[in-house]
């Protein structure tokens, strides 16, 4: 939700712009599959995927395209926005750092599974998990500054508040655990 606005993507394909008071369609945007990120707002901007393999920018106040960038799969994580860059992670196992004004690839930095929990940027880190590890990376350049190893955050997305890094894991079969990392 953002100035009043409740943005919220649909399986029937559409990203919707709701009026947060009333409920009142203001606007809606038809992708080619799917909506299950939740989209993310900046600057007069909504920055979304869509299990058609792309991130799509779209003018907030009327759901017009400003650029779309197509990756290699669904595109289920929603996106974070630091810096004039939006980073955003794809089933293909990539997470990416697209300029958030023009949606030109500044980086990707590949995994070896999906990247589906949505990343979170502080400091100028960007931390995101996978089915395999939980990742730092420099927010500039897509470098790995350390890889958290055994720490298989799935799904889960994570977040930092006050110099510490939250994020879920499920280990096992039916074992669920919270971490919590000192941040330097």
């Amino acid at each position: 939700m953002a100035n009043g606005v409740v943005y919220v993507g649909s399986y029937d394909d559409n990203l919707y712009a709701l009026d947060a008071s009333t409920g009142a369609l203001l606007w809606q945007y038809t992708t080619g599959n799917d909506v299950s990120s939740s989209p993310t707002v900046g600057n007069g901007v909504v920055y979304f995927g869509s299990n058609d393999d792309n991130v799509y920018a779209l003018d907030a106040g009327t759901g017009a395209l400003l650029w779309k960038y197509t990756t290699g799969n669904w595109v289920q994580s929603s996106p974070a926005v630091g810096n004039g860059v939006v980073y955003v992670g794809s089933n293909d196992d990539n997470l990416y750092a697209l300029d958030a004004a023009t949606g030109v690839l500044l980086w990707q930095y590949t995994t070896f599974n999906p990247v589906l929990s949505s990343p979170a940027v502080a400091n100028g880190v960007v931390y995101f998990g996978n089915n395999g590890a939980l990742y730092a990376l420099d927010a500039s350049t897509g470098a790995l500054l350390w890889p958290g190893a055994g720490v298989a955050s799935g799904e889960s997305s994570p977040a930092v508040v006050n110099g510490v890094l939250y994020v879920g894991a499920s280990p096992g079969a039916f074992n669920t655990y919270m971490y919590a990392f000192s941040l330097p």
